[in-house]
């Protein structure tokens, strides 16, 4: 599929992962509806970029059926969606004040597995409709996992186990969607430069770049999105989870 030919929705474009996807993807001649909560960033990034906004919960079906079906409208069809947003917990399984908390567990996995599995299955109703290229194609998801889904750290159990379940989700959900010729991959980012990590000292950022094996440096969000461009183009590549960490391993 190539970028000209993309009518992309991308969840969390507003910041970090989703913002570099959405404008990576408007420069290389995709057309993108950005989906997030953040309505005031959201805007202002979409006018930025010529793309469409949408302010979406993706914990809701109502509020995501309403936000594909305003893409279609802009773009006349969606053919690729790239799921990023998500949040973080850091919390023990038990610790000095009790258990992890429940309501904290189940926000993680609401927003992050619930949320991406609930776009890409409406977003590939939408896909399924579209006229197939010559291979038989109609579509492309991608969502975003996490190398904590193989070597999570003490502390991410509500994190690992969403993104665990991403991670997990990409080969029979592209085995159910084969005969609609939706592909699904998902991506596995070690340490970005995200808003959350940029609010970080400089020092402790420093330290987590000397983590990673080579190059020694935290990722820049373009290359996650040079990624998600690069599956989105390769019509061979589904089912898989495509690490792109520098070969770091968490301790």
């Amino acid at each position: 599929m190539k970028m000209q030919d993309t009518a992309a929705i991308i969840t969390g474009g507003a910041s970090g992962l989703g913002e570099a996807t959405a404008r990576l993807f408007r420069e290389s001649g995709a057309q993108v509806t950005i989906l997030d909560r953040d309505a005031e960033r959201g805007q202002k990034v979409a006018d930025e970029i010529g793309a469409t906004f949408v302010e979406t919960d993706v914990t809701s079906e109502s509020s995501v059926q309403n936000a594909v079906d305003t893409a279609v409208k802009a773009m006349g069809r969606i053919n690729a969606a790239i799921n990023c947003a998500g949040v973080g917990t850091a919390e023990k399984t038990i610790h000095k004040d009790g258990a992890h908390s429940l309501d904290h567990y189940n926000r993680v996995i609401g927003i992050n597995l619930v949320g991406t599995f609930n776009v890409s299955r409406l977003a590939a109703v939408e896909m399924a409709k579209n006229d197939p290229t010559e291979d038989g194609q109609r579509g492309v998801i991608v969502n975003t996992a996490s190398v904590a889904a193989f070597d999570g750290q003490k502390g991410q159990v509500a994190y690992a186990s969403s993104k665990a379940g991403i991670a997990g989700m990409s080969l029979p959900m592209a085995r159910d969607l084969s005969r609609e010729g939706i592909r699904v991959m998902a991506i596995a980012p070690g340490i970005f430069l995200t808003p959350m990590l940029m609010s970080l000292p400089e020092e402790v950022r420093q330290q987590l770049a000397m983590d990673v094996t080579c190059p020694k440096r935290l990722g820049d969000p373009r290359e996650y999105a040079e990624l998600a461009r690069f599956i989105t183009e390769s019509g061979y590549l589904n089912g898989e989870t495509i690490r792109i960490d520098g070969a770091l391993r968490m301790r």
